[in-house]
């Protein structure tokens, strides 16, 4: 899977404090615009309790989780669409991701100096937006006058694209992100509010319901609001497992909230997990869902695409109440699935093919 998120919003909101969290890595997180110019990059392994329960029941030598890649993309300012504090190049970084995780300030820290001189969650918001429907309206502007040109041509592809793109401009110019339209995409135009959305708020440590703030707007994009402290996070990434449980029990949290981060990640790229048990390994896998069988299979190799037969299939909880894979055959509790079976969320899978 190469599907990538983006981590979007102004400087020093703690996108690269919150991207360190994720990875564990120590990339720079500093209090001055522009820390991060070139995009960090990092595959980020999903907390995944059914592989831990089939691993138990399997007892494979090597387990192996799922990653999602998020993206740490520079902070952009007011005027980014005209290439203000290289906001051209960081625009084009987001082009890349499939999907954005919109970082907002919402602690107040006089160490830490905020772009727009204060606290202002809704501002912010509003200025990453009106980059972005910025970006995009030169993009569709550019687009208009190509397609205008080829209205010669008498191709009614041309006249019926030019009546979108005028939709398109409409909807940007009144303030309103593509996504929130139900307007179909041009698959080729890089536009940038199409692109679906979560906000994460950081927020100080012990404040979360600070982050309702944001609730409207993330209703309005249909979008998944999670509030983080993302400097507490970054604490706990530090420590060790045991260390780190016993903490999160002091706080009176269960799992580290970055957890629902990625949990809200897979959601927004609309991502499922299945899972292989062959030989030593036990492995999960991600695909966007509703995935052909042969595609499913062309993810561990491209051979088992070409040469799919058949899948072998059996939902993760009835493998681990039958206790093994062998059971679940000799049970009759595996299923046989052709070409046209669409995988789905905690599949186990045996793929027959011809090499």
């Amino acid at each position: 899977m190469d599907l990538q998120i983006g981590i979007v919003g102004l400087p020093n909101v703690g996108k690269s404090t919150l991207f360190n969290a994720l990875t564990k890595l120590d990339v720079p997180a500093a209090n001055y615009p522009f820390c991060t110019i070139e995009p960090n990059r990092g595959a980020i392994p999903i907390p995944d309790h059914r592989l831990e329960q089939i691993a138990q029941v399997v007892q494979p030598e090597i387990v192996t989780g799922a990653t999602i890649e998020f993206v740490d993309i520079a902070g952009l300012v007011a005027g980014a669409h005209r290439g203000e504090g290289l906001g051209n190049q960081f625009l084009a970084h987001i082009r890349q991701v499939d999907a954005i995780a919109h970082v907002v300030r919402v602690f107040a820290d006089s160490d830490v100096a905020s772009v727009s001189g204060k606290i202002d969650p809704l501002g912010d918001v509003d200025v990453i937006e009106l980059e972005l429907a910025l970006a995009d309206l030169q993009v569709v502007d550019k687009r208009m006058e190509k397609t205008t040109r080829m209205l010669k041509t008498g191709e009614r592809i041309y006249k019926e694209e030019l009546e979108l793109l005028e939709e398109y401009k409409q909807a940007l110019e009144q303030g309103i992100p593509l996504r929130r339209t139900r307007l179909p995409q041009i698959g080729e135009l890089p536009l940038l509010t199409f692109k679906p959305v979560m906000y994460i708020a950081n927020v100080a440590e012990g404040q979360e319901a600070a982050g309702q703030i944001l609730q409207e707007r993330a209703q309005a994009d249909q979008a998944e609001l999670i509030p983080v402290c993302a400097a507490l996070e970054a604490e706990l990434a530090q420590l060790s497992e045991e260390d780190r449980a016993a903490f999160l029990a002091e706080l009176g949290m269960d799992e580290p909230a970055l957890h629902k981060v990625i949990k809200a990640g897979l959601r927004l790229l609309d991502l499922i997990t299945f899972y292989t048990i062959k030989g030593r390994e036990t492995r999960a896998w991600l695909l966007p869902r509703n995935t052909p069988a042969p595609r499913g299979a062309g993810t561990i190799h491209s051979d088992m695409e070409r040469g799919f037969i058949k899948a072998e299939v059996v939902p993760w909880e009835v493998l681990v109440e039958a206790g093994s894979f062998a059971a679940c055959r000799d049970k009759g509790l595996l299923r046989i699935e052709g070409k046209d079976y669409l995988i789905q969320d905690g599949d186990v899978i045996l793929f027959r093919f011809n090499v």
